[in-house]
């Protein structure tokens, strides 16, 4: 084990676009089906859509949190409709499986989606078994990565020590409270949607390929 994380006991990773590659453009999908919904919803064209869904991306976490907070949205019906894709871009990664094998210690998927879809892509990654538990939106009590309180609760829920935690995103921004409560971070940096000139000074380490990382952290000596 690279000597840097001899000290990490739990290994939290978040879900879309980390523990598979961005290039699946599984995202895509929700995307559209997110704008659809909007457009739906408040009777607007599919371009104010977007706009819509894209401002409360960035002001409250996630488009759910601002559809709520401004439209009394259902977040059950609205994750249910946003979630149905098709996922077959995704593909067993049965190397990746081993790698978290590997880790000592817990592991757990920290997500803004709820359960039965992270399930679902878990499946289709080969990694329903890779993990001891899914805190997902609901178990956030609907307040959204980056909020504190969604990390003040993962903690509380599995009795984690941040200090001996590591935190793998793909969103940047979403790493930040967890630096604040003292856990290590890693940024897969895999091209997904960032907030513009964003520091990245809480980024412990930075990596294009979950995998890869693993792989290398674990063969360092």
């Amino acid at each position: 084990m690279d000597p840097r994380l001899t000290h990490i006991r739990n290994w939290i990773f978040d879900l879309d676009n980390t523990l598979y590659p961005a290039s699946a453009r599984l995202f895509d999908g929700i995307d559209a089906k997110m704008g659809a919904y909007i457009a739906e919803r408040l009777g607007v064209d599919l371009v104010e859509a977007r706009r819509i869904q894209k401002g409360y991306f960035h002001a409250h976490g996630t488009t759910l949190a601002g559809l709520m907070a401004d439209h009394d949205v259902d977040p059950h019906e609205f994750l249910a409709f946003v979630h149905d894709v098709e996922m077959d871009a995704l593909e067993e990664n049965a190397p990746l499986a081993a790698a978290i094998a590997k880790l000592p210690g817990r592991k757990i998927v920290f997500t803004n989606a709820d359960t039965p879809y992270a399930a679902n892509v878990l499946g289709r990654l080969g990694l329903s078994d890779s993990f001891e538990a899914i805190h997902d939106i609901h178990a956030m009590d609907l307040a959204p990565k980056p909020q504190a309180s969604a990390y003040a609760g993962l903690c509380a829920a599995f009795d984690l020590d941040p200090h001996a935690s590591l935190f793998a995103e793909d969103m940047a921004r979403n790493l930040k409270p967890a630096k604040a409560i003292g856990m290590t971070t890693l940024w897969v940096n895999n091209g997904s949607e960032q907030t513009p000139d964003e520091s990245h000074e809480h980024v412990d380490f930075i990596t294009h390929d979950i995998r890869h990382w693993l792989e290398e952290i674990l063969e360092a000596a």
